[in-house]
């Protein structure tokens, strides 16, 4: 049967139908290709990637930037050509990558959801136009005679439609299940290569982190030993340093010593002196008042002799 002719037996909802059938047609060939060159080629670049980063870091990054044709190249790359990010930072440039790759790799799948609903209504709509053609043209008296025969004729070509219609419909869905299920293999994919890539990096970075910390440990003792190396004197240079002027004790046999000494004797005996002057007095007083007292010493004058009570009692003379 030729095509044109099915065409127009359908009816007006064919050439709608035309149209969604070559859409479709279109996006799952491009799909095809698409996940034919993404399937065969990824698990290849992935392996070389994850091996040399277990080695070098700077062969990684070559080869990632050779392989991003491939939308797996493009996501290692992008936390590759960072200069000695951070862990973290590592971990968010390989989540950004990996949500636009797989978001263009649902390309096309709208266009197809879009297909797979219109398709089987486009068809009905034209079956039912169908119906309305075939059976507008007959009245009830006419019900039983020849001539409705040509009816039942209408309503086979008026369901061509219908038929079109779910045929693109089916057929759009089972490569639209298809093409989802390439996507989720393909986010399997990235979560572990991304995963891996990053296990390797944070211990890549732990490692270089202990390393320095245990340089910063040992290169305070190391300059503090050349310190004493180059400038420890020699044993028999060993003399002990001349003490401050403050902390030196002055020499005995100095003037000023000396001179200090002398007063210090004289203070002490003219301390006696005076505590024996003191009691001298009450003792004479006691023994004798009539006793006069020693002329080198301090003398009692008469108003200090008459404030003095007699002890014992007697006239004075």
């Amino acid at each position: 049967m030729d095509i044109v002719a099915i065409i127009e037996k359908g009816g007006i909802a064919m050439w709608p139908l035309l149209g969604l059938s070559i859409l479709a047609v279109g996006t799952i060939f491009e799909r095809l290709w698409f996940w034919g060159g993404i399937l065969l080629k990824q698990e290849e670049v992935v392996n070389r990637v994850l091996d040399a980063a277990t080695q070098n870091w700077q062969v990684a990054r070559e080869i990632a930037m050779k392989s991003r044709r491939q939308p797996v190249g493009r996501y290692l790359y992008a936390p590759l050509r960072l200069i000695s990010p951070e862990p973290e930072l590592f971990r968010l440039a390989l989540e950004g990558a990996a949500d636009d790759e797989l978001a263009t790799m649902r390309r096309g799948d709208k266009l197809l959801e879009a297909v797979i609903a219109l398709s089987p209504l486009l068809g009905l709509l034209g079956t039912v136009l169908g119906l309305i053609n075939s059976l507008g043209s007959i009245t009830i008296d006419q019900l039983g005679t020849a001539s409705t025969a040509g009816v039942t004729l209408g309503i086979g070509e008026a369901l061509i439609s219908t038929a079109t219609g779910l045929i693109i419909a089916i057929t759009s869905l089972a490569f639209y299940r298809l093409f989802q299920a390439f996507w989720f293999n393909q986010v399997k994919i990235f979560r572990k290569a991304g995963t891996e890539l990053e296990l390797l990096y944070r211990q890549d970075w732990l490692q270089a982190e202990d390393s320095d910390q245990m340089l910063n440990d040992t290169l305070p003792e190391n300059h503090v030993n050349v310190y004493q190396e180059s400038f420890e004197v020699p044993k028999r240079d060993r003399t002990p340093p001349p003490k401050p002027r403050t902390q030196q004790k002055p020499d005995d046999h100095t003037p000023v010593t000396k001179a200090k000494a002398t007063l210090d004797n004289n203070v002490a005996s003219d301390k006696s002196q005076l505590q024996e002057t003191d009691r001298t007095p009450v003792t004479n007083a006691k023994a004798n008042p009539d006793d006069n007292v020693d002329p080198d010493k301090s003398q009692v004058s008469e108003s200090d002799r008459t404030a003095v009570p007699n002890p014992q009692g007697k006239p004075e003379n």
